[in-house]
């Protein structure tokens, strides 16, 4: 399912046209989105949490060249599924 499938689904489940439905998919993304930017932790009941994981900085290898290289830390959205999800 992509987006636009979702939006759709949603529509047809909540009795909105597609465009309001559309605005509402658009506005929990973004709300996920900036919650997990700015570190917070979002917890959806019977779904998951969505976090920000922090990768602590490391030396690795360039494949190519077996050189020795700098990797940075980096942060990245990561997603925990409820155990009700997941018995599904």
């Amino acid at each position: 399912m992509n987006k636009g499938e979702l939006t759709k689904a949603v529509a047809e489940e909540t009795g909105l046209s597609q465009s309001d439905a559309g605005k509402a998919v658009d506005a929990v993304f973004d709300t996920i989105g900036g919650a997990v930017k700015s570190r917070d932790q979002v917890a959806i009941a019977g779904f998951g949490t969505f976090v920000a994981k922090t990768r602590n900085a490391r030396e690795g290898r360039n494949p190519a060249t077996g050189e020795k290289i700098q990797i940075p830390e980096k942060t990245s959205a990561a997603f925990k599924p409820a155990s009700a999800l997941k018995d599904l």
